[in-house]
């Protein structure tokens, strides 16, 4: 079963502050970098280190190809990929002392696509492979279409999210991706305080009920939603360096134990542990871990245990 990624590819320009940057205020960074990301590029390396076989599409500058070596040092292939002429996407991210991070994104050659260009990308799919999309990249709607159309399963990481995202066509995903904010928007409900997860069961029931909904919580944990049942996940306590690219750490390990059978609860924990040691590196894609690294961890906390 092979999985196709539909997704970004960013030049991060990374910045270490002390604080973020607030308006009005001009402040000295004490550090900088320039790296591969997006989110599209970062799941991808996420489900190759965890495991699986991914295929990536997406476009990037022609001037830009040799920062997509994480890309292919993770094992991607890259048959996917299209160099273009015009400006690449690439973000402006700050990092401050706590861990936390602020970004501005522009997206350049991944709002490049059309949906007339769709039927020849999803070209070498076949029936019952996978194909993983974010919300960085042009015409997701038609894209999404596209691919069930083509007998793919489909999974989506709404991000970021817009008010547009509710208007997609979401029941034809298999898998949904959200965090606690995004899925209480998605349902028109108030995010005030984190979610019920009874309340959520029904009502993403209701809403999907043919989709397996995962829901990140940061410290909590994750919690999994479908037809009425939820399963849940601890977070493993960790000092932060980064969060950047944690969460993106967590879809690509969730789906490649996903598709390698492994049982829900598996799934979630392994996630939540990659994730964990994704936020203790600095960077996006250089601080996904490896699936050996992951089995470590997994078995440090049993001898502690």
């Amino acid at each position: 079963m092979k999985i196709w990624n539909y997704g970004s590819i960013n030049i991060d320009h990374v910045y270490r502050v002390p604080h973020l940057v607030q308006p009005g205020e001009t402040l000295a960074s004490t550090g900088y970098g320039r790296v591969l990301g997006g989110k599209g590029a970062n799941q991808s390396i996420a489900l190759a280190r965890a495991g699986a076989v991914v295929t990536h599409i997406g476009r990037y500058h022609a001037g830009d190809l040799e920062l997509l070596n994480p890309l292919f040092e993770a094992g991607v292939a890259g048959t996917g990929l299209q160099a273009v002429a015009q400006p690449g996407g690439h973000a402006m991210i700050q990092v401050d002392d706590r861990a936390e991070n602020a970004i501005v994104l522009f997206p350049g050659a991944n709002h490049s696509f059309s949906a007339g260009e769709l039927p020849g990308l999803l070209a070498q799919t076949g029936v019952g492979d996978w194909l993983l999309l974010q919300n960085e990249c042009s015409v997701t709607g038609p894209m999404i279409e596209a691919a069930f159309a083509r007998g793919l399963q489909i999974a989506f990481n709404p991000a970021p999210m817009t008010g547009a995202v509710r208007e997609l066509p979401l029941d034809k995903l298999s898998l949904l991706f959200v965090n606690q904010v995004e899925v209480l928007q998605l349902l028109g409900a108030g995010a005030d305080q984190p979610p019920d997860p009874a309340w959520l069961a029904s009502a993403l029931r209701d809403w999907l009920p043919d989709t397996e909904v995962i829901v990140t919580l940061g410290a909590q944990g994750a919690s999994r939603y479908y037809r009425g049942g939820v399963n849940q996940a601890r977070a493993y306590p960790v000092p932060a360096v980064d969060t950047t690219g944690a969460g993106d750490t967590f879809t690509g390990f969730y789906l490649a134990a996903r598709l390698a059978g492994q049982a829900p609860e598996a799934c979630l924990r392994r996630a939540c542990m990659a994730a964990a040691l994704c936020v203790q590196r600095a960077g996006a894609s250089a601080s996904i871990p490896a699936a050996a690294e992951v089995d470590a961890f997994a078995a440090s906390l049993l001898a502690g245990a």
